[in-house]
C-alpha cells in the first residue's frame, strides 16, 4: 500500500465481536510497507445468576498460539453482569501478521459478550 509523502497511513482498527460464544478469533494481516503497533483489548462480560449459588468466569488470551494471560475469578453482582478485561500493546514488524484468540470458561454465570479490538497507534 503506497501513501502520498505528505499523508500518513490511516490508523487500522480491527474488531471481532463474538457475542455470547466462548471463543473469539481476530486475524490481523501483515502490512508489506511498514511496521505497526497495536493496542489490543479483550473484553468479557458475563451475566451472573440472581440466586447466590457460586459462579465463576475465566478468560484466556493467546497471541499467535502462545498463551499470554489467563485469569479465573468468582462472578460477583448476582442478577447483573461481571467481567474481565485484558490489555496489551504489540508491535508487528513489516510483513508480520497476528492471530489473537480469546477463550472463555464459565460455571454458573453465562457469557453475554466476548470482544477483541486492536487499534493501531500511529
Amino acid at each position: 500500500m503506497n501513501h502520498p509523502a505528505n499523508q500518513p497511513p490511516q490508523a487500522e482498527l480491527w474488531r471481532c465481536d463474538a457475542g455470547s460464544t466462548t471463543v473469539a478469533v481476530l486475524d490481523i494481516p501483515g502490512a508489506l510497507d511498514r511496521h505497526r503497533t497495536f493496542d489490543i483489548d479483550v473484553t468479557l462480560v458475563v451475566r451472573v445468576p440472581a440466586e447466590s449459588a457460586p459462579a465463576w468466569h475465566e478468560l484466556r488470551v493467546e497471541l499467535d498460539g502462545q498463551q499470554q494471560w489467563q485469569r479465573r475469578t468468582a462472578s460477583h453482582s448476582p442478577g447483573q453482569t461481571d467481567g474481565l478485561d485484558y490489555h496489551c500493546r504489540m508491535r508487528l514488524e513489516t510483513g508480520r501478521s497476528l492471530r489473537i484468540r480469546a477463550k472463555v470458561a464459565v460455571d454458573g454465570s453465562r457469557v453475554q459478550q466476548l470482544c477483541i479490538e486492536a487499534r493501531e497507534d500511529c
